[in-house]
């Protein structure tokens, strides 16, 4: 399935057969990450060619799962992950405030609701829950749930029985994103390893939580590192079903501020490639879609996108509107699931 100009730089046949599983929903072999840098290495149209195949086998092409984003809890932070303004440590425009009330939170989720949401993530700026803060959070997400939205959680690492009480809570999701490759990962974070990440998500997969985990793109790695985080997601015992791709929104005092923008059309490639090594994963566009044009979203869409972040806000940077992506929808037919 592979054009022969790739095939003089790797050998394909072992991704040829990965695609055709891809193309027949049978989960796919390992994938070294350069089997993955063959495929952003493809001519633009053969690998959005590729995507859509593997996206219409497996999904509606034209349904978007939408989910909505709240910061529970903001800033303060004692991590140093390079690209976050919630992080104490850095002089952003971020102003820590405490935990929400529970009230609050049930109104933010139904608001998310009458806008077409079918997904409310709760999101709180901690290294990881203790017992105290977690408590609270249980309660918003049996309440949530109740109202018939499915429910996501982005609390930080977990500890042992945690995993076991969000479950009992009515938790549908988890959020823990691996970033980027490993061997980028120490040029953006110090203060949580690798490690650290992957035995929070093993401690989610024990319980049968939904695993939602992907990562920042544009904070300055290479192809190779793209692909390699991509290998990493792909080659999980159990792919994660939701893969949040997220462009690096700069924020003035955050390390990562003045980073070289990546090429719009290199965060589609990785949008296709995401698509074609995960078949059965809702691919999300999450942060930066606000920097976005909309030819660039409906290219994302096509390399098989399908699910978005809703609102006005991701945590505490920007995102289109409501209105504007029920406006974009509607020019591009996409229906909401």
């Amino acid at each position: 399935m592979l054009e022969s100009a790739t095939q003089s730089v790797i050998d394909t046949s072992n991704i040829k057969a990965n695609l055709a599983k891809s193309c027949d929903a049978t989960p796919v072999d390992r994938l070294s990450v350069a089997d993955i840098v063959a495929l952003f290495e493809l001519p633009f149209a053969d690998l959005m060619h590729q995507a859509q195949t593997v996206h219409r086998t497996n999904f509606d092409p034209n349904a978007v799962q939408v989910s909505t984003l709240l910061s529970i809890k903001t800033g303060g932070c004692s991590e140093d992950c390079g690209y976050c303004p919630q992080a104490a440590r850095y002089h952003t425009d971020v102003e820590a405030e405490p935990l929400m009330q529970l009230d609050d939170v049930l109104v933010a989720a139904q608001a998310a609701k009458d806008n077409g949401a079918s997904r409310f993530c709760m999101g709180a700026a901690w290294r990881g829950p203790k017992q105290r803060d977690l408590e609270p959070v249980l309660k918003m997400i049996a309440e949530v749930k109740a109202m018939g939205l499915e429910t996501c959680a982005t609390l930080g690492m977990l500890k042992e029985g945690q995993a076991e009480q969000l479950k009992d809570a009515g938790l549908d999701y988890y959020n823990h994103n691996l970033d980027t490759a490993p061997e980028f990962y120490g040029d953006v974070i110090t203060t949580r390893t690798y490690q650290d990440r992957l035995e929070t998500l093993d401690r989610v997969r024990s319980v049968d939580i939904n695993v939602c985990c992907g990562g920042i793109i544009g904070m300055g790695e290479s192809r190779n590192q793209r692909a390699g985080l991509l290998a990493q997601l792909a080659n999980m015992e159990r792919p994660p079903e939701s893969v949040p791709i997220n462009l690096l929104t700069q924020v003035e005092g955050t390390p990562l501020h003045g980073t070289d923008e990546l090429d719009p059309i290199e965060f589609v490639r990785t949008i296709a490639a995401a698509r074609i090594t995960m078949p059965n994963s809702f691919v999300r566009l999450s942060a930066g879609r606000q920097s976005m044009h909309e030819g660039i979203q409906a290219l994302c869409f096509i390399a098989g996108a399908n699910s978005i972040f809703y609102g006005e806000k991701l945590l505490t940077t920007g995102n289109p509107e409501a209105a504007t992506d029920k406006k974009l929808f509607a020019k591009l037919g996409i229906n909401k699931i």
